[in-house]
């Protein structure tokens, strides 16, 4: 009999049976009034939890369409784009905002560590940024940066509109759009909500509002907040077809949220994650992020000497878990594990198990029972 397979990769993450339940209900008219009341309701509810005086939008699309959205409707043609990068996907603004004609600027920081806010200030000092992007947590370091911190700066620079990415971050990590400084905060509804993949969200302030009428007409067209706009305040009007059964998963997404309290699951993601770190350190394995720098909702761990990568998630996978392999130069240097979301307590055991088995399979040295005693511990 074949194990059943935990999908612990930094995103699709699990989704549980109420989500799913939504996403299998025969699907009615987008206009269908009840859909309409619920799309309405996820939208306030969804400003509510991230605390915006602004717009949300949830539309039909991926979290890169969600970066695209951001930068397209707060820049033009020759502006100054500052991307602070902490890994692979900070990277990816680079080559999004030279297709559009921005002059770019890049704070990169080496993989595992974030850039500090005190050498973002001192280049925000340099000239006038229209918008400077920061990954809140990087899928290919597991690095978290201090958003909160670079919030407090960006204050004194008011011509500049401040974007986080939180693919990998919203709904794991403390995001507060206006509380924080942010003006445009997005992701998407396969990770930390833990519904499956299809939903662009995007928060947008008073400030980044503004800068889209500043603009005028802008080259795109499905991703202008101004089409998007009379729609979200109004679900029954028409501009584009919505995903109907997602936009149910993920009302269930916020219920469940709600149900659990945002703070306390932000609290219980801080938990999880530094449990499940101490566990893989007692077992050898090293965390690529730097303490202190290290995000709640993945872990990139590095193998000790003599496992390899292959081997090593081939047999993860027959043992009933699904990991990530590393991005650019840690490709087969480290597996990336998921902890966001919805998993309970009994999947964190079982992955820690698996990880223990295959350890045992491939003939690793090693104090079996280890990994689970201090996870114990720290749980």
């Amino acid at each position: 009999m074949k194990n059943k397979k935990l999908v612990m990769i930094p995103g699709p993450t699990p989704t549980i049976r109420s989500i799913n339940d939504q996403m299998g209900r025969e699907t009615v008219a987008f206009g269908d009034p009840e859909f309409v009341k619920d799309y309405k309701e996820l939208i306030i509810d969804l400003k509510e939890m991230f605390k915006v005086d602004g717009e949300c939008f949830v539309v039909a699309g991926t979290g890169t369409m969600a970066m695209e959205m951001a930068i397209s409707n707060v820049t033009k043609r020759g502006d100054n784009v500052l991307i602070v990068s902490n890994g692979f996907f900070g990277d990816r603004f680079i080559d999004l905002c030279e297709r559009k004609g921005l002059n770019v600027d890049v704070l990169s920081a080496p993989w595992g560590e974030v850039v500090s806010p005190e050498t973002i200030e001192s280049k925000l000092k340099e000239k006038n940024y229209a918008a400077m992007t920061v990954t809140h947590v990087d899928t290919s370091t597991g690095a978290c940066a201090p958003i909160e911190e670079i919030g407090k700066i960006i204050k004194n620079y008011p011509d500049t509109i401040y974007i986080v990415d939180g693919v990998a971050a919203t709904a794991g990590e403390r995001e507060y759009v206006d509380d924080m400084g942010i003006d445009i905060l997005f992701t998407a509804s396969q990770k930390a909500f833990g519904v499956a993949p299809g939903l662009a969200l995007l928060w947008a302030g008073q400030k980044a509002l503004s800068r889209r009428k500043s603009l005028g007409t802008i080259p795109e067209f499905y991703i202008d907040f101004e089409k998007w706009i009379p729609i979200m305040n109004d679900p029954s009007k028409y501009f584009a077809t919505p995903a109907v059964n997602m936009v149910w998963a993920l009302k269930e997404s916020v219920r469940v949220i709600n149900e659990e309290g945002i703070e306390a699951r932000y609290d219980r993601h801080i938990r999880v994650s530094k449990a499940i770190q101490s566990a893989l350190e007692s077992l050898g394995f090293k965390i690529l992020a730097k303490e202190g720098n290290r995000g709640t909702t993945l872990s990139n761990v590095l193998y000790p000497e003599g496992i390899n990568d292959a081997e090593f998630r081939k047999i993860m996978a027959e043992e009933g878990a699904m990991v990530a392999g590393g991005l650019a130069a840690y490709a087969g240097k480290l597996f990336r594990l998921g902890h966001m979301g919805n998993i309970d307590d009994h999947t964190v055991y079982s992955v820690i198990a698996v990880i223990e088995r295959t350890l045992i399979k491939l003939g690793y040295k090693y104090e079996k029972g280890i990994g689970l005693k201090t996870l114990l511990e720290n749980m």
